[in-house]
């Protein structure tokens, strides 16, 4: 689970602690984080494998979280309503989420869902995709395995293949802050490695 600094702290929250409030009634952290893993875990796995990629939209990735996170918080699938920010990244504004995150599926789909590219375009456009969504982070918690659920299913989409699993985490946590910065040199080479071409 993500360390955020929020808008008031213990929004969705256990009174008097930054454990969110979940359906398993797990109120420490660390069993929490253990549940989230197991099922959020096996819930990715599946959708992987299911998961049909069409009438792709910002409704659509909304209903990937949903469908990985329902099983402990009801507001999987659903916007977060305040701000927040980790390790001196500030996210959207949650006012600008709804707006931004139509637009940003809009702009993919005109893109053909970057079927249609050749390699370098197409890992230049990926870069900017995944640097966005990450910066969009519309959910209170479970950005980033959305975000690599969804991008899985994009890149096999256009025949080529990605395994996160393959990943180093601390390298691509790395490469998303420097994107935050304004670098995303690092974050564009890690998914030359990780991108298989067909």
């Amino acid at each position: 689970m993500a360390v955020y600094s929020l808008e008031g702290s213990q929004d969705s929250c256990y009174p008097d602690t930054t454990v969110l409030v979940n359906k398993l009634d797990i109120r420490t952290q660390e069993l929490l984080t253990e549940a989230e893993s197991v099922l959020v875990t096996s819930c990715s796995v599946k959708l992987e494998k299911t998961m049909r990629f069409e009438n792709v939209d910002f409704d659509y990735y909304k209903n990937l979280h949903r469908q990985m996170f329902s099983d402990l918080y009801d507001w999987a699938g659903t916007v977060r309503k305040i701000n927040i920010s980790k390790k001196g990244t500030v996210f959207c504004k949650a006012s600008d989420i709804e707006r931004i995150g139509t637009l940003k599926f809009e702009r993919l789909k005109k893109q053909k869902f970057l079927k249609e590219m050749k390699n370098d375009e197409f890992l230049d456009e990926l870069t900017d995709l995944y640097h966005e969504l990450n910066m969009l982070h519309p959910f209170r918690e479970g950005n980033g395995r959305t975000l690599r659920l969804f991008v899985t299913l994009l890149v096999r989409n256009t025949g080529r293949d990605i395994d996160f699993n393959n990943a180093d985490s601390d390298l691509l946590t790395i490469a998303t802050i420097r994107a935050a910065q304004g670098d995303k040199s690092l974050l564009r080479s890690v998914f030359g490695e990780l991108v298989l071409s067909p």
